[in-house]
């Protein structure tokens, strides 16, 4: 029989959408070609671009906060590893995981460190350079807890496993670097994507529901489009990416050359169209999934010092990386019509994809440390034992707490009225409804 793992989601997988789809894709990939049988529990809904994971052999679960049919349900399943997507599912179910499989490996998968993104965008909106944030915060506080009393937490990027280890002194032991995951294309791909001349316009995506490609957009809309106009006329910026709010929406403007496109089923198509990718991040955190994409599909980027964070190491970047706006629309500039600075990028990018995110580099060294961890979990925590204290700790009050709203659901329930949640959100789809008894 396979050994089972659990995987706790906060929303369903949607790699269309989302980079942190993509990412949860790739993990249960890993597992499943590792021989494990998964199971992907969430709370959250599906959607008309939710993963079609039974398709994939993947079993699906809905599962209900403060409520104790989640104990039955994982009491049967008898999971060997739980997975935690993200710190806020831990802090909904950790309790629960530890209480009815005590000896199952928990692992979090953090997608990117969510206390520095929040620091970060914090400074932003106050006007200080995000290299001041403030980075003691009680999300910090939060996400730091559920690190320490997971075995195993998933970290993207490098910049963010130094920052953790350097600043908040966390283990080694207890994390591990896992970046996005590719193949590299063939040289027929290689051979086919459309050269320097045969693209144009410029172009950026990403879930405009994240509040930083919503700042990123609209810098774009205000500051750097209409300099980049008056140097292309005739070129046109396209906006693609899911559930733009009314505030973006609006931004449309066929005359400006600033389109606003929505969801695109055809990433391959809408990098290559292009010739160059804007993104001007001015806070966030983790792995950009649309700089990776640029890479592997041959589009050079212009992005800021946060865009590039983690992407490439000591190598040279794929583009051109560029904090202000006048040097972000010279980089613009520069890549969009100097055909030899595009080719270099282009290079750059090859390289990156083939040396820094090839999933042949990780996959087999990330299973082996899996099972080690299975055949040593009780000396591995032990030698984590404030991991076990805060387990202690967190159990009995969450635990009381969730006994007691779920009381409280019951009767509020039997009197008609709706119930209340012990969780906080994140940024979801904003067609996320959490279940009715909850």
């Amino acid at each position: 029989m396979k050994p089972t793992v659990l995987i706790i989601g906060h929303t369903f997988p949607e790699p269309t959408t989302t980079a942190a789809g993509v990412r949860m894709m790739q993990l249960m990939a890993l597992f499943s070609e590792a021989n494990y049988q998964l199971t992907f529990a969430s709370t959250a809904s599906t959607s008309e671009r939710s993963e079609s994971l039974q398709n994939l052999g993947i079993a699906t679960e809905h599962i209900e906060l403060n409520n104790t049919s989640f104990d039955v349900f994982i009491a049967q399943l008898k999971p060997t590893i739980i997975v935690f997507d993200r710190y806020i599912t831990e802090e909904q179910f950790g309790w629960r995981v530890a209480d009815q499989c005590p000896n199952a490996v928990r692992i979090l998968d953090t997608e990117d460190l969510h206390f520095l993104r929040k620091a970060r965008e914090t400074a932003v909106k106050q006007n200080v350079p995000v290299q001041e944030a403030n980075l003691y915060t009680d999300i910090a506080k939060r996400e730091l807890a559920s690190m320490l009393r997971c075995d195993l937490s998933l970290i993207i990027s490098e910049v963010e496993m130094q920052l953790v280890k350097a600043i908040f002194k966390m283990p080694s032991e207890l994390l591990y670097y896992l970046p996005f995951l590719v193949e590299n294309p063939s040289e027929e791909e290689l051979k086919r994507r459309p050269s320097f001349e045969e693209r144009t316009d410029f172009m950026t995506i990403g879930n405009l529901f994240h509040a930083p490609n919503v700042d990123a957009v609209l810098q774009l809309k205000k500051e750097i489009w209409p300099l980049l106009r008056k140097q292309f006329p005739k070129a046109k910026l396209h906006v693609y990416g899911a559930y733009a709010p009314q505030q973006i929406s609006e931004l449309h403007n066929e005359k400006e050359g600033f389109l606003i496109q929505g969801w695109v089923k055809n990433k391959k198509e809408a990098f290559q169209n292009a010739k160059v990718c804007l993104t001007p991040l001015r806070f966030g955190a983790g792995l950009k999934g649309k700089l990776l994409d640029a890479m592997f599909y041959g589009t050079p980027s212009v992005t800021t010092h946060i865009g590039a964070e983690g992407m490439f190491g000591t190598l040279p970047f794929s583009g051109i990386i560029s904090d202000t706006i006048p040097e972000f629309v010279a980089a613009s500039v520069e890549l969009y019509s100097q055909k030899e600075s595009w080719l270099t990028a282009q290079r750059n990018g090859d390289a990156l994809v083939a040396s820094r995110f090839q999933k042949t580099a990780f996959s087999e060294a990330f299973i082996t440390t899996i099972k080690q961890l299975e055949n040593e979990l009780l000396a591995h925590r032990n030698a984590n034992f404030i991991g076990q204290i805060l387990q202690h700790q967190s159990m009995r009050s969450t635990k009381y707490m969730s006994k007691w709203i779920e009381a409280k659901n019951g009767k509020e329930n039997k009197e008609g009225f709706s119930g209340v949640c012990f969780s906080e959100s994140s940024e979801v789809r904003p067609d996320y409804k959490l279940p009715s008894n909850d």
